[in-house]
């Protein structure tokens, strides 16, 4: 691996991963306990569709660190979508502007 391949790598770490990543369509896990194995950004996550029918995502950690870790996951429009920042925000905002009827 040459520097430059380093730096690459580390630039797209740096720019993609604070924001949502598109997965697959949920018709790719269709039933309960249906997975998807998915490497992003050098990580592995799991993408299931849980008893519920919920789809949740985990990344998978070593060993020594324990149980798989969960990551938000979000489905909008029939695209599984993850987001390996912690920080708070939104896939989309919410229009929560509506019109008020005006009385004539």
């Amino acid at each position: 691996m040459t520097p430059d391949d380093r730096d690459f790598r580390r630039e797209m770490a740096s720019a993609y991963r604070s924001g949502w990543q598109f997965i697959d369509l949920a018709t790719a896990i269709p039933h309960a306990g249906d997975s998807l194995m998915v490497t992003l950004f050098g990580q592995p996550i799991v993408v299931v569709r849980e008893e519920d029918e919920d789809v949740r995502a985990y990344r998978c950690l070593r060993r020594p660190r324990g149980a798989p870790q969960p990551v938000r996951c979000e489905v909008r429009y029939g695209m599984v979508f993850v987001n390996l920042d912690q920080r708070d925000h939104q896939l989309f905002e919410p229009d929560i502007t509506t019109a008020t009827p005006r009385s004539a």
